[in-house]
């Protein structure tokens, strides 16, 4: 057997620092959450490199004493915890773990001076070993060098990636931090170029539009929220306001930028039924929670918590998140894009014009997903008369054409182009809207609606039951929700190892393809399997139905089908965006007009 032995401090250390400095990023991290904890108003970040050669953090904080220094350079030394209670920290840092950790791989340079009339104190670690220890002149505060990262430890310098990727891990750090501190003011500096810079004192909201992106003060709705002893804050994009990658979701729980499981399922629950599956929300969230309720000892760089009551905390999040997105009612983030805009100012060359396209005002740039497979099936025939008023049925029957009032938000219908679109006059502008897009969030809406009815009544018999044949699992899959399945109208049941038996359909639905949704469930059910909990679930199979449910493009509708569409989306909540995340409509102000026709 090997003989056990303890290992030298210096290469406990250099272990330690491979648990906790990864990269320049990690050091950054830690340097900065320091002077946060320190009481900082004010922080600059230096970098050189991406951070490879030079890290340099200075802060106006409470500064550390000479006997400070030494002692924060020691291994489980810290002034983040006033006692031995773990569990009540409350600081982002533990100075006594990084600092050594960080000295042990690379130089570093401490320069502290505690106030106004104390004196300023210097020491350097190179790699382990104390080069330097002597007075030093600065402004009250702590200024911090790290240089050379990994530069005695070349195995670990090779895996470090190009400076342009190391660098842009060090925005990210700071970019969070600043986030989630809007009360201090933050100064990034790469190589001699300043690439960030923001106030200290900003308001939350603004500070994260600044930050994440400037459209998302308009685009985005403000997040309050308050549940016992949790508080949920934030700014939060309207669905149609989207990305393709999840890089553009900011969490922080008691103010510590976390990329936590847990979060980031719990948002993407609350846009389930509002975003395609390949597309992101863009939002910045600030959980607070007691200490006790929440343990960020978990991972080494704390970026990965564990709740107590984690269905609370998710069932939270959601409910906040679908709330505020239900308030801002039919807003949507479809303002048409400076090259949608061009397409309508060039006139073609050619000897033979053509139109512009309509399509190109839904052109952002966060493009728009695609559809669901199935959306080019044939066209739904006989559901628009559950959505029309009376009135509006009889006004059909005479084909009416006259001009009705604009002084609704969406306007008067005017005309439909290409069976897809609508065009209707507003008071303020030319509102056009997608049928089909906006017919699907109705029929959801709808169903949720009627989640509280008599299944009964909202069920359709099929004339004869319809066999669906499926793999193994996917049927058992169903088999455990039949029963909220047929609360919402679809009654099947399990008929053999591998087939489903469709029994009856939503009334709302008419005549939809029920093997194609019930395979469509399925594919739902198990993609998300056991994250989501069961009210997710059903608002899934409720999307699932809507869009096999609503009116397709290339169906003739009406004037008065048309304008019962318009006045039902006024009356409807997150009508601004189908189930996808797509614009259901967008507006071309008066004033956008004139500039077409260079009036303006």
């Amino acid at each position: 057997m090997p003989e056990i032995r303890r290992l030298p401090e210096e290469l406990v250390n250099r272990i330690a620092a491979g648990e906790v400095v990864e990269r320049p990023a990690s050091a950054l991290k830690e340097l900065t959450e320091n002077a946060i904890d320190a009481g900082a108003r004010s922080i600059a970040v230096r970098l050189a490199s991406g951070g490879l050669d030079l890290i340099e953090v200075t802060d106006d904080g409470c500064g550390m004493s000479p006997a400070e220094i030494a002692l924060a350079l020691e291994r489980h030394a810290t002034s983040k915890l006033p006692d031995e209670r773990i569990e009540q920290v409350a600081t982002l840092g533990f100075r006594g773990e990084a600092l050594p950790s960080i000295a042990s791989v690379a130089r570093l340079t401490i320069e502290s001076r505690p106030g106004a009339g104390a004196e300023g104190w210097r020491r350097v670690v190179d790699h382990g070993a104390v080069t330097e220890d002597a007075p030093a002149a600065l402004p009250p505060g702590t200024r911090i060098r790290v240089e050379r990262l990994f530069g005695k430890v070349p195995a670990r310098r090779k895996f470090l990636r190009t400076p342009r990727s190391e660098y842009a891990a060090c925005l990210d750090v700071v970019r969070r931090l600043a986030m989630a501190r809007p009360d201090i003011g933050f100064v990034l500096e790469h190589d001699g170029r300043k690439t960030l810079a923001v106030q200290a004192g900003e308001e939350l909201a603004a500070r994260v539009s600044r930050i994440v992106a400037r459209e998302l003060s308009e685009d985005g709705v403000v997040i309050d929220a308050q549940r016992e002893n949790a508080r949920l804050t934030g700014l939060a994009g309207l669905p149609t306001f989207n990305r393709g990658v999840a890089d553009h979701q900011y969490l922080f729980v008691n103010g510590r930028p976390v990329k936590d499981r847990l979060l980031v399922g719990a948002v993407r629950g609350a846009y389930a039924d509002m975003l395609a599956r390949d597309r992101h929300a863009v939002l910045a969230l600030f959980l607070d929670l007691p200490p006790e309720d929440v343990d960020v000892n978990v991972h080494p760089a704390k970026t990965e918590v564990r709740f107590r009551d984690p269905a609370f905390v998710r069932g939270f999040i959601v409910g906040a998140l679908r709330q505020a997105l239900e308030a801002a009612g039919q807003r949507s983030a479809q303002t048409p894009s400076a090259s949608g805009m061009a397409n309508w100012q060039v006139e073609p060359a050619s000897a033979t014009p053509k139109a512009p396209s309509l399509q190109a005002l839904f052109a952002r740039e966060h493009s728009m997903p695609q559809a669901r497979v199935g959306e080019s099936a044939a066209p739904w025939r006989g559901l628009e008369r559950d959505l029309i008023e009376p009135s509006a049925r009889v006004e059909a029957r005479g084909e009416t054409t006259d001009d009705g009032p604009t002084d609704f938000p969406l306007g008067a219908a005017r005309a439909q182009i290409a069976q897809t679109y609508i065009v209707a006059e507003a008071d303020d502008g030319l509102v056009i809207v997608d049928q089909h897009a906006a017919h699907e969030r109705l029929v959801l809406e709808r169903l949720r609606a009627a989640g509280a009815g008599d299944a009964v009544a909202r069920s359709q018999a099929l004339l004869m039951p319809e066999v669906v044949e499926l793999d193994e699992p996917a049927c058992d899959r169903l088999e455990e929700r039949a029963e909220e399945l047929a609360k919402l109208g679809l009654a099947i049941e399990r008929f053999g190892p591998a087939a489903m038996l469709v029994r009856a359909v939503p009334s709302v639905l008419g005549r939809s393809n029920a093997e194609a949704l019930v395979r469509d469930i399925a594919d739902d059910l198990a993609r998300h399997g056991d994250a989501l909990l069961l009210g997710e679930k059903l608002d899934l199979v409720l999307a699932t139905m809507a869009c096999h449910g609503s009116v397709r493009a290339g169906r003739s509708l009406s004037v008065a089908e048309m304008n019962a569409l318009l006045r039902e989306m006024e009356r409807t909540p997150r009508s601004g965006q189908c189930n996808h995340g797509r614009p259901t409509w967008v507006k071309l102000a008066h004033e956008d007009i004139e500039k077409l026709f260079g009036r303006k």
